[in-house]
């Protein structure tokens, strides 16, 4: 008796929160369908590429000892900003300066000759072919010494542009070899900036090129992330593509009026262009399957049907769209997860310029 009425009261109960438990699951369903919902938007945006790049100075030369001998002068300092034909390193060759003062010597001694031998001809005691030899052994002597005294210039060592000179290898005293490193010079007044640019965005930049060329602005993002204050441009494009990589090398130049940008180091270009009438989406409306992204486009019985898109750039929060979509197409923007292909939908529809303009990036 007491289980039959354990009995009663257990199926009264199921009987009287089943149909609550129908209400809550129809109210969740019906709720899960009000969306948010919104329009491509048609407009123009500025499209930017980044590469990573390398630094150089447009003359970056090593500065090597012309002569064997002990460095007697070094009148720069490293870092030091020197000019075209200021002295760098003056270098002591013991033979070339004996060699020179011996080669003088000769030329001195064949000038004497000539001048005796010319006066000895106008008084007739010697002939005019006995001159005419004379002459051209002091000419052979003079030359001689010019060799000798070329030969000691080299250990002078001059700048041969304006520069900075980077670090001091060897110190006032050593004894340096010929054709050894002594320092580097730098000229850094126009940086040539060299990247690595894919065959396609390669042919991409050329077609811009033609149709664009003065809408083309081409940056430097330093190491911490600021925008280094001048503003570039191509200066040369390699030949030949690498086929390994499939790339190819282009170099922007900057102009370095401060002297801020140094040989060596490191950056990334940014090539911005505008493109016109361009259909941007925010990238939250967007899911993936497969590798494929999709949106959900409502149709004029609000009925919600999967679409397959082709984006092409990526923006911080908007995907531009090169195929799939139009400005008259209604799509999903909030709640994509919530519906299922063929589902129909009561949505809050949102105007296009109202959700980019509160997105991170805003189109130009």
């Amino acid at each position: 008796m007491k289980h039959s009425s354990l009995l009663t009261i257990s199926l009264a109960l199921i009987s009287f929160t089943l149909p609550a438990c129908n209400t809550h699951r129809e109210e969740h369903h019906h709720e899960a369908h009000k969306i948010v919902a919104t329009n491509p938007q048609s407009k123009p945006v500025t499209v930017t590429q980044q590469y990573v790049c390398q630094i150089h100075s447009q003359r970056h030369i090593k500065v090597r000892a012309l002569e064997m001998g002990y460095l007697e002068a070094i009148p720069v300092k490293e870092g030091q900003t020197v000019k075209v034909d200021d002295l760098l390193f003056t270098v002591r060759p013991i033979l070339y300066q004996s060699k020179f003062e011996a080669e003088s010597a000769e030329a001195k001694l064949a000038q004497l000759e000539y001048q005796y031998t010319q006066k000895l001809h106008q008084q007739n005691v010697v002939s005019q072919n006995e001159v005419l030899l004379v002459q051209a052994k002091m000419a052979k002597a003079d030359a001689k010494a010019q060799l000798a005294k070329a030969e000691l210039d080299f250990a002078t060592v001059k700048a041969p542009f304006d520069g900075i000179v980077d670090r001091l290898l060897h110190q006032q005293g050593s004894l340096v070899q010929e054709g050894e490193i002594l320092t580097t010079l730098s000229d850094n007044s126009v940086m040539w900036v060299y990247f690595n640019v894919p065959e396609k965005e390669y042919l991409e930049y050329m077609t811009e090129l033609k149709q664009h060329k003065d809408e083309l602005k081409i940056q430097l993002m330093l190491a911490n992330h600021t925008i280094f204050e001048q503003v570039g441009k191509i200066g040369a494009i390699e030949a030949d593509f690498n086929n390994e990589t499939g790339n190819i090398k282009f170099r922007a130049d900057f102009p370095n009026p401060d002297r801020l940008l140094r040989h060596g180091q490191t950056g990334t270009i940014l090539i911005s262009r505008v493109q016109d009438d361009s259909i941007v989406i925010p990238q939250r409306a967007v899911f993936e399957v497969l590798s494929k992204r999709y949106v959900y486009v409502v149709d004029k019985d609000d009925v919600a049907h999967q679409r397959e898109i082709e984006t092409g750039n990526e923006l911080d929060d908007i995907f531009v769209i090169k195929k799939g979509l139009g400005v008259e197409d209604k799509i999903v923007l909030e709640g994509i997860r919530q519906i299922r292909d063929g589902d129909k939908v009561e949505y809050e529809d949102r105007q296009a310029e109202q959700v980019v303009s509160n997105l991170k990036y805003h189109a130009e």
